[in-house]
């Protein structure tokens, strides 16, 4: 996602923090560095001229000088490059009534699969949430969200008969007045002809959605400024969520191009499975990109994958300091669910430039499939206590055969648990009532550190 845009971005701010001088010809360089990386992202080209006119003008302002001018450079850069991304504006629900919320968008834009996901999102959150398929032209579009709904325990309305938008909403009215979250999937058309327009403004009169969102994907780039203003001065849309930002390098184009306009972007899609969907925030977003991570979304990620049982389960073995190794296994799925590792370093501070090849993600979801062999081979008191592996080594010998793998898989999985083990006790100990000392914040990132070695 913008990987070449943010490796740029953030060589320009180590040049400016490590320059002795900040001459004409170095200040000059870095802005064509700048400005050729955000064209290549799809930037508009008036949107990189004024940004590199506001840092030149700064940049030779003799009333600030020496480390104060390098400080001020670097946060200006950041703050006008947060700027151009546009403003953070959260799609915020109601806790008093119903939120009735209708996706728009043309042919393309992945309308049905990001009503899926949306749906995933807060139906993991705690809020009783029912999709209604009213796309009525496109072929097979009611049978998908209704495989997507079904496929991801969420609540689905569809009518595979009934080819009349308004007729199906209206069959349904009455039971949908038990959700929380109405999510109304709506048809698309090549452009924003007169024919859409009518049928929006006919659903509009009748669902009274507290939302309207337009979803667009990344690959247009630029173009999804026009498409966001015609959306908005027809049916004056609240705002955006952008797809398959995972596959484009124009991405930079399609997300300025919405903050030119008035509707702000609300989330982002960069995948295709039912997880891959996360809330735009533009400081993180950028964060991201100069690879300081953003713990933030991936908490949030973390929500849309984790049972709130089991997720309170484990949240009480972490804090008396004891995992079994089944504890581990879930972990290790659950992060598959999220994408896997691949999908996820970008938001963890430090990892954001690790290049991990295909190969090995390969060979990890392999290893995961032989974690599991061996550990239904083991007894339950196995399982909750390792340990004892460490007194009885004939036991290794007794689940390697059980589970068809050799002696050093067993011990592998072991060692891993071990690591982890002994990093969660050490957490545990730390003192918390106060906040965090500097002498545990150290201890604790040495042993963060240490995880970047572990093969998971």
């Amino acid at each position: 996602m913008l990987e070449g845009l943010g490796e740029v971005i953030k060589k320009t701010t180590d040049k400016l923090a490590n320059a002795l001088f900040l001459d004409k010809n170095m200040v000059e360089q870095i802005l064509r560095d700048l400005q050729r990386a955000l064209i290549q992202a799809d930037v508009n080209i008036l949107l990189v001229k004024k940004l590199s006119d506001k840092i030149k003008k700064e940049a030779f302002d003799e009333r600030i000088k020496g480390i104060e001018k390098k400080e001020h450079l670097i946060k200006l850069l950041h703050d006008e490059l947060v700027a151009i991304l546009g403003e953070h504006k959260q799609l915020t629900l109601s806790s008093t009534k119903q939120n009735k919320i209708m996706l728009l968008g043309l042919y393309g834009a992945g309308k049905t699969t990001t009503i899926a996901k949306l749906g995933n999102y807060y139906a993991k959150r705690g809020k009783k949430v029912a999709l209604v398929g009213l796309d009525v032209w496109r072929p097979a579009a009611k049978e998908q969200l209704k495989q997507l709904a079904e496929k991801n325990n969420l609540n689905v309305f569809v009518d595979l008969k009934e080819n009349d938008a308004l007729k199906t909403y209206k069959k349904f009215k009455k039971e949908l007045d038990k959700y929380d979250v109405v999510l109304v999937d709506t048809a698309g058309r090549h452009t924003l002809d007169k024919e859409l327009i009518t049928e929006i403004e006919s659903l509009n009169k009748e669902i009274k959605p507290t939302e309207k969102i337009l979803v667009l994907q990344a690959d247009i780039g630029q173009a999804a400024k026009k498409q966001a203003e015609e959306f908005q001065k027809s049916v004056n849309i609240s705002g955006v969520i952008i797809t398959r930002m995972d596959s484009t390098a124009k991405a930079g184009g399609s997300l300025t191009a919405c903050a030119e306009t008035s509707a702000p972007v609300y989330f982002i899609t960069n995948g295709e499975k039912i997880n891959d969907l996360e809330e735009f925030n533009p400081n993180s977003f950028l964060q991201r990109l100069l690879g300081m991570g953003d713990l933030d979304a991936l908490i949030e990620k973390i929500k849309s994958v984790t049972n709130e049982d089991s997720k309170k389960e484990l949240e009480e073995k972490l804090k008396e300091g004891k995992i079994s190794l089944e504890d581990v296994i879930e972990q290790v799925k659950s992060m598959n669910k999220l994408g896997g590792f691949d999908k996820i370093k970008s938001m963890i501070p430090g990892f954001g430039a690790a290049k991990i090849p295909e190969e090995k993600m390969q060979e990890q979801e392999k290893k995961i499939e032989k974690w599991e062999h061996i550990i239904k081979s083991m007894t339950n008191d196995e399982r909750e206590n390792p340990d004892i592996f460490d007194k009885e080594h004939n036991r290794i010998n007794r689940v390697s055969k059980g589970a068809g793998v050799n002696n050093s898989d067993v011990k592998a999985l072991l060692k891993q648990y071990k690591m982890l083990s002994t990093m969660i006790k050490e957490q545990s100990n730390l003192d918390m009532s106060n906040g965090m000392n500097p002498k545990q914040m150290q201890k604790l990132m040495k042993k963060f550190g240490k995880m970047k070695k572990m093969r998971f």
